[in-house]
This record gives C-alpha cells, sequence and structure tokens, in this order.
C-alpha cells in the first residue's frame, strides 16, 4: 500500500475508531442505566432489578433480531452506505433515550435502547472488516482491528464512570435526566461520525457484483447442502459466544446495581469500580494480543475461565465487611474481584471465535454473522441472573455465570474439536 493511500485511508480509519468507541460506550451505557431506571421507574418492586436490565436486554435483542439482515445489508449496499445507515440509526436511538428523561417513561426509554441496539448491531457488523481492509489485510489489518479494540475498552470504561459522576451519591433521587449530558456527548460523536464517513472514500472489495446481483435476482445462486451448522464444533462455539457475552455483561451490570445501593459505597465509587472492569479488559486485550501467538485458544479459554470461576467465588463467598483501601478509597474486596475478572472475560471472545471458525473455510463469513446474532446473549444473560437476583440476592445470581464459565471450560478442552473434518469447506 502506498503512502498516499495510507493518508487517504486515515479519515475513514479515525471515523472507524470512533465508532468502536461508540459501540461499547453505547451497549455499557444501557447497562448503566439499571441504576437510573430502578429507582425511577421500578422502586422496591419484586422483580425490580431483573426489569432494570431491560434496557440492555432491548439493546441485545436487536442483535437476534437484525445480526443475519446486518449482514445482508452489508452485502448488497456495501460498506459506506451501511455505515451511514447504523450511525443514523444510533443517534437517533439515543435521541428516543434521551426524550424518556423529560418524558418520564420507561417504555420510550427501552424502545430508544433497542433502536441503538440496531445500530451497534449494524456497526459491528462494519467496523472490523472495514479496518481489516482499510489495513491492506495480514498484519497492518490486524493491528488496525486491535488499536479499534482499544478505542471499544475505552469506551466502555468511560461510560460507568460517566454515569455514576452523573448521578453522584443520590441514588434514590436519581432519573434519567441526569444522565442526558452522557447522551448529548453520545450524539454529537455519532454526528461527527457521519460527516466523516459521508465525505470519505472506502474501499468496497466485499460488495455485491452486478453479475452476483443479476444470478440473486434470477434464482440461480446455487444452493450449498452445507452450512456453519453443519458443524458440532461451531454449534457448541456458537453457544459458547451466547454465554460469553453474557457472562461479560451480566458481571459489571448486576454489581453496579447492588454495589451502587450500598449506602457506604454508592453510584459514583461504584461506577468508577465498574469502569475499571472495563479498563481491566483493555489491560487483558493487549496483554492476549501480545502472548497470542505462542498461547493456544484452548490455553487461553480454559485458564481464564477457570481464573472468573475462582473470582466469582470469591465474589460470593468474602463477606461484604472484608475491605480493602485502594487510592484512599475504602472498598468492599468483592467489588475488587469484579473488576479483575475484567482480565478474564477480555481474551474470552477471540479465542471462542478462533476455535469455532476453525477448519470452516468458505463458511466461515457466514458463520460471523450467526456468531453476531447471538451477542443477544448479553441481553439474555443478564436479565435472567438479575430474575434471580430479586429471588436469591445479587451475589448468590452469580453462580448463573459460574455455570455459563464451566460450559467454556468443557469447550476448550473437549466441545471444540472439529469432529466433521469430510465436509468440504474449500
Amino acid at each position: 500500500m502506498s503512502n498516499n493511500s495510507k493518508n487517504s485511508n486515515v479519515p475513514a480509519i479515525v471515523a472507524m475508531y470512533l465508532l468502536f468507541f461508540m459501540i461499547a460506550f453505547v451497549t455499557n451505557f444501557a447497562g448503566s442505566m439499571g441504576v437510573i431506571v430502578k429507582n425511577q421507574f421500578l422502586g422496591d418492586s419484586e422483580s425490580a432489578k431483573a426489569l432494570s436490565q431491560l434496557g440492555s436486554l432491548a439493546n441485545f435483542i436487536a442483535y437476534a433480531c437484525f445480526g443475519i439482515p446486518a449482514g445482508i445489508l452489508l452485502k448488497r449496499k456495501g460498506y459506506k452506505f451501511s455505515a451511514l445507515t447504523a450511525v443514523a440509526i444510533g443517534l437517533a436511538g439515543v435521541g428516543v433515550q434521551w426524550i424518556a428523561g423529560p418524558a418520564e417513561s420507561f417504555l420510550i426509554y427501552v424502545v430508544g435502547a433497542f433502536i441503538a441496539g440496531f445500530s451497534m448491531c449494524l456497526l459491528n457488523v462494519v467496523v472490523n472488516p472495514m479496518l481489516n481492509t482499510l489495513g491492506g489485510g495480514g498484519n497492518k489489518g490486524n493491528q488496525l482491528i486491535q488499536f479499534g479494540g482499544s478505542c471499544n475498552s475505552i469506551g466502555g470504561t468511560i461510560a460507568p464512570i460517566l454515569l455514576g459522576y452523573l448521578i453522584g451519591g443520590q441514588v434514590d433521587k436519581a432519573s434519567v435526566k441526569d444522565a442526558a449530558p452522557a447522551m448529548l456527548i453520545a450524539m454529537a460523536i455519532f454526528a461527527v461520525a457521519f460527516i466523516i464517513i459521508a465525505l470519505t472514500k472506502m474501499p468496497e472489495p466485499h460488495m455485491e457484483t452486478a453479475e452476483e446481483k443479476a444470478a440473486r435476482k434470477a434464482g440461480k445462486v446455487q444452493k450449498d447442502p452445507h452450512s456453519p451448522m453443519s458443524f458440532r464444533h461451531f454449534i457448541l462455539g456458537s453457544i459458547a459466544i451466547f454465554f460469553y457475552v453474557g457472562i461479560e455483561v451480566g458481571i459489571p451490570n448486576t454489581a453496579n446495581i447492588y454495589y451502587s445501593n450500598i449506602d457506604w459505597i454508592g453510584p459514583a465509587l461504584t461506577g468508577t469500580m465498574v469502569g475499571a472492569y472495563w479498563f481491566c479488559m483493555m489491560l487483558g486485550r493487549i496483554g492476549g494480543g501480545a502472548i497470542g501467538a505462542k498461547v493456544s485458544s484452548k490455553t487461553m479459554l480454559s485458564s481464564t475461565a477457570i481464573a472468573a470461576i475462582i473470582f466469582m467465588l470469591a465474589i460470593i463467598f468474602v463477606p461484604e465487611s472484608a475491605t480493602v483501601t485502594i487510592l484512599g478509597k475504602v472498598l468492599p474486596l468483592s467489588l475488587v474481584f469484579v473488576s479483575l475478572c475484567g482480565i478474564c472475560t477480555s481474551v474470552m471472545w477471540g479465542a471462542i471465535f478462533n476455535l469455532a471458525v476453525a477448519g470452516l473455510g468458505k463458511y466461515t463469513a457466514t458463520a460471523s454473522g450467526i456468531f453476531m446474532t447471538l451477542v443477544c446473549g448479553g441481553g439474555i444473560i443478564p436479565f435472567l441472573q438479575n430474575l434471580i437476583a430479586d429471588h436469591a440476592g445479587s451475589l448468590q445470581s452469580y453462580w448463573l455465570l459460574i455455570a455459563c464459565l464451566a460450559y467454556q471450560v468443557y469447550y476448550a478442552l473437549a466441545g471444540s474439536k472439529n469432529v466433521n473434518t469430510d465436509i468440504p469447506v474449500e
């Protein structure tokens, strides 16, 4: 790639990094909003904790609804059209959530979260292959994606800290209006990204050709007797992804609601520690990238899952009275273990994906679309976890995540073996 070509791609790369940031910021914002909506709309009702996750659930259910259509849109309309569409929908989704403040409507908030989730799904389908293309593939493409992942982690770190700061120490007075500044920031970033993308020329190497379009409309596309679902290790890996995203989101979301309502901790300090969870994820991704060429995906997944199980057992059994002082702040030791779990969850996605698509060949692209659909686990598992929390206690609800982690250990050690090597993949 020439220097002129590299320079011409800079605006597009910057736009992709902004979108990477927004994916995590908006997603984690929906999860962190559970503290506010529980207080403002749900109070101490029997299922308040579970219902407080409806925004996050709506955000992730959008992946189940639009994951495969998003892939089709990308193929038929290309990167630029898809990215502009995703940004416009994202701006609208956050705007609807902002309206929920003055309208004081829980329903409007949930609808806005669903719309924003559609945007996050489409953005996820766009940004990874787009950065790989802009980098020319190979090591450079992977490097751009890794930098994008860092921007993603930064967005995930800032969202709960900012929201905790906006709420302050008064959980019982928190309302959606308090989050308005964060929503306005999100909408401004979306607007800037839209302008940059609209003015930037982007390569479209994977867009449907005129010949492919004509064949599709004429019904002359030959149907393949096999698919990713023909591979047992991919099916089991898809389940692992569903559980993984639920683990990743459930750990901080449930902790945020629980610890924010403890008087001597409060939402600001809790938000900071939840932000530390996402910061630990960023550190874990950097470390995982450094050792990824030397440590197998099986070893990486099994070891981090076992470590996360140990940390969660500590969250459940370490007494709340056990404290530690960090930077002059007294924290419950169990909350520190919540943050440390971020190191474990940081590398699981890549390891699961690597194991699940091994040997899939030409079916890998379709497999990626299925994976994106199953990201909906990030809404379903936390909802179920907080349903348990409503009836058995927040800390006891982590047993659900421990069960999901046990499945990751099984998949790494046994379920990831490709037993369908007779299927042609070239």
